[in-house]
Formats: C-alpha cells, structure tokens, sequence
C-alpha cells in the first residue's frame, strides 16, 4: 500500500532520519522471517521507548494504516511479515535490560533484549533464564513472547508463558497498559497469559518481567544411538512410563546426524539410523540414580550404544551440534522448510514413520530434529526453490503431516506459531464455534483488524472457515463457507 505523505512526515519528525527505513533496497531486508513467506513492509520504523511506540500505533490508528512488530525475525510461520504492507516497527533499539533482581529472582526488560544475553547477565551469579529457543543467541525476548516459544529444555520448565510475570503493551488504538507483575499471582483475568503467545495480534510488548531461575546442582547430558528411528520412538515412551522427567530430550535422525556432524564436529555418530539427546539435572544423588534408570531404559528399547559426557566441554559441544542444526542444513540445501506439528509421546515411531512415506511419496528429503520428551516434531523439508513446483511441493509435503499430527491427536504447532504459514489449517484444529470465539477476542483488541492481519485465523480459503475481514471493516470477522 500506498503510506499517506502527512503519516509518513510525522514519524519522521518523531523518530529523526536515522529512526526509519523507506528505500525499497533496505524494505527488502524486511520481508521475510526464517520461514518460506515473504511480503515487504512500506516503512521498517525503530522505537527507542515506549513513548516512542505508542506515538507510531497512534499515527498508525488515524490514517488506518496496517502495522505489525518485529524482534529478530528468527520466526518461522510468518508472524512477523508485513501481509498487508504498512509500518513494521523493528524492536532492535529497545534491547535494554532494565532491572535484575537476583532476591526475588526476577528481570525486567525491553523487548529487543536477545534471549541468551539474559543468561549471560546473571550466570556468574548462578542464576539463568529458562526457555531456550534453537535461535536463543538471535531471537529475542519480545518475540518470544509474541510466540510462546519453547525449546529443547521446555519439557521441564514449560515455555515461555511459564516465566512470564507481567507486560507492558501498546494496544493498536495507541493506549499504554501493565499487566501481571512482579507477584507470582495477581488477582483477577490473567491477561499476562492471554497475550503470551497471541503472536503479536493483539498488542505490541514494550517490556517484560521474567522468573530468573538457579542453576542446578549437578547436569548430565547423555548420548543414546540407535540402528533405528523407530527404537528411539519408543524409548521416549518408555523414559515416560518410568516417571522419569528429564530437562531434555532431543531427537536427531541419520539424515540430520550426517548433516550436523559434517558442520560442527560434536561427536555425533555418521553411521547411527537415531540419536536421543537426553538431559539430567538436580540433586547429585537424584540425577546419578535416573542416569541409571535412563540406561536401562535406552538398552531395553534398542540403543546400540549409551554415553555420557564426562566434561562440560563434551556437553556444550553435543548442544552446540543441536543448536547449530539449522545452520547445518543450509551447507546441504539451498533452501528448507520447517515444520512444527505435535503428537502425543506414544505416537512418535508412527509419526516418523508416516514422515518418511511423504519423503517418498514426494522425492525430497525430509530429515528429523525435535523435542521428543514432548512430541514436538521438527521435520525439515530439503528443497531448492530455484526449481519451479518445488516450494509448492515442500508446502504440500509439510500439510500432509500436519494433518496427520491432528489426526494422531496433536496440533498442527507446538511453538513456532500459527502466523500465515498455518492459519489455513486452523479449521481443521478447530471447531466453527472456537474459530469465531478466538476472532471474538481479536475483534476485542483490534476491530479494524490493522495489528499484524492476515496471521492465526483463517482467512477463507478452506471450507466452514472463520475469516477475516478486511482491513478497516466493521469487526474483523464473518461466517463463511467456501468450496
């Protein structure tokens, strides 16, 4: 779209000539995340403060112009692309930590903070932040709070909503709230909850207070391979039936163990069919017993072989190898895509299963790496998009397990988000009437549907759908049917 000129000025006085982008050859740097999707922005707009933020939403509101936030654009379904055009405003400058307060174990920062450089703040005093997304030196806090995002560690500490004490937010009509705090649990709607995880639909975060959490007395970091996909399946599943709930577990099939070690060197076996990643800490005594228990189980269900790292050297360098995964991907392929489908445990050997009859179906690779402790399937879909029908054929690949996760009883995303990569799958998730009370909460905090559209709901593509309307409508929502 075409931004009003007097729109364009006023930000301009606001934020100065080195506050904002508006050079097509910089926009591009703008429209894509870590996904497939693309779609530039009119103007890229570089807040400082809170002042700053609400000043552009404001501006925004009164020439109904389309805007959506912006952290590291690590994201992988869309969320923060401009679908409509408009202001994006990039959350870069605002990466202050604001407050540590180690005695209550807390912090509250900015929402450009990068996630690792929370940790980093506090680790020589024994102190870390928990959620610890793959792109955990990149991405950042705000953006994780727009995702809910996750990581290898959440099958102990939950995602990100579990560390998430209060906001400070920036609604579209330019308003300014708190919510939450720095108390365990305030009294009356839990709007902190709400909008962690409403991938930035609804609001734009402006400042987050987070739980800080000790380190742990003892971790062990174990090595477990497999002649087999399916064996490492169900070793999860007998991990769970022992009611042993380990910090981790991380899943890398052959095609990813080749890729990963070729690129990193961390110890990985090249000839392994499986490896599970597992991750014990706590109390010496209680980690050392379920080192034991967790052997057991590896031997029971079909590991060849079971180590256990003897140096943090030796660990660090196995999560470097999990970490980097992504980046190992891209010395094979010119391009992937990602997927982000859930399952419950005991579904896992038939879901990789059924992942390696799309490959086969389809002619491409598809390779595996996922939070096994909780289903959380990541299969990555080796394509090159410089051949014509080869996106469309990863998209189609990547729909066929998504249906099938919902099918086995999971959901189509455990913490990547919906965004637009997914909002068309929504109506096979959802029932009629929860699709039109999900539009009903959107429609609550943003009627003119200017805040990030396009992204979460269907917009009216599929059949019995919930859609969106559009941009500046009476409501953001209507009944469809769409054959």
């Amino acid at each position: 779209m075409l931004l009003p000129a007097a729109a364009t000025e006023r930000i301009a006085a606001l934020l100065g000539r080195r506050g904002y982008l508006d050079r097509p050859e910089d926009l591009t740097l703008y429209e894509y995340d870590g996904g497939v999707d693309k779609h530039r922005p009119d103007l890229v707009v570089f807040p400082r403060t809170t002042v700053d933020v609400a000043a552009i939403v404001a501006i925004a509101s009164e020439f109904q112009i389309p805007f959506v936030g912006r952290g590291a654009g690590t994201g992988l379904s869309g969320g923060a692309i401009a679908r409509e055009g408009g202001i994006m405003l990039a959350f870069a400058r605002m990466n202050r930590i604001l407050e540590i307060d180690l005695e209550n174990e807390r912090a509250v920062v900015q929402p450009g903070v990068v996630n690792l450089d929370l940790t980093l703040a506090v680790q020589d005093r024994g102190y870390y932040y928990a959620p610890d997304p793959s792109s955990q030196r990149a991405c950042t806090l705000g953006g994780n709070v727009a995702e809910n995002s996750g990581g290898p560690h959440t099958l102990a500490y939950g995602v990100t909503t579990n560390h998430v004490l209060g906001l400070e937010l920036v609604f579209p009509d330019g308003s300014t709230v708190e919510t939450g705090g720095q108390e365990l649990d305030l009294p009356g709607y839990d709007l902190t909850g709400l909008l962690t995880g409403s991938e930035g639909t609804m609001a734009l975060v402006t400042k987050v207070t987070t739980r800080l959490m000790r380190k742990a007395e003892l971790v062990k970091t174990i090595l477990a391979i497999y002649e087999s996909s399916e064996d490492a399946g169900r070793t999860v599943a007998e991990i769970t039936a022992r009611a042993i709930t380990p910090v981790a577990v991380e899943m890398l099939d052959g095609v990813m163990l080749r890729m990963v070690e070729e690129a990193t060197h961390a110890g990985y076996p090249m000839d392994a069919a499986a490896v599970l990643l597992i991750e014990l800490e706590g109390l010496r005594e209680a980690v050392e017993e379920q080192v034991e228990q967790i052997r057991e189980a590896c031997v029971l269900t079909g590991a060849r072989e079971f180590r256990v790292a003897r140096t943090a050297e030796e660990r660090d360098l196995l999560w470097k190898g999990r970490k980097n995964a992504f980046g190992a991907v891209g010395r094979v392929s010119p391009t992937y895509y990602v997927q982000d489908g859930v399952v419950p445990r005991t579904k896992i050997a038939p879901t990789l299963h059924f992942i390696g009859e799309v490959a086969r179906r389809s002619g491409l690779t598809i390779s595996n790496i996922f939070h096994a402790g909780d289903g959380n399937m990541h299969p990555i879909i080796l394509f090159d998009a410089r051949k014509p029908g080869e996106l469309e054929k990863a998209r189609a690949a990547g729909e066929s397990i998504l249906a099938y996760c919902i099918e086995a009883g999971g959901s189509i995303t455990g913490e990547h988000g919906v965004g637009m990569e997914k909002n068309e799958l929504m109506a096979r998730q959802f029932s009629p009437e929860s699709l039109e009370m999900i539009g009903r909460l959107k429609d609550l905090f943003d009627p003119d549907n200017r805040l990030n559209p396009g992204k979460v709901l269907p917009t009216g593509r599929g059949c019995l759908e919930i859609r969106q309307a559009p941009l500046g409508g009476p409501g953001s929502l209507s009944h469809s049917t769409v054959y």
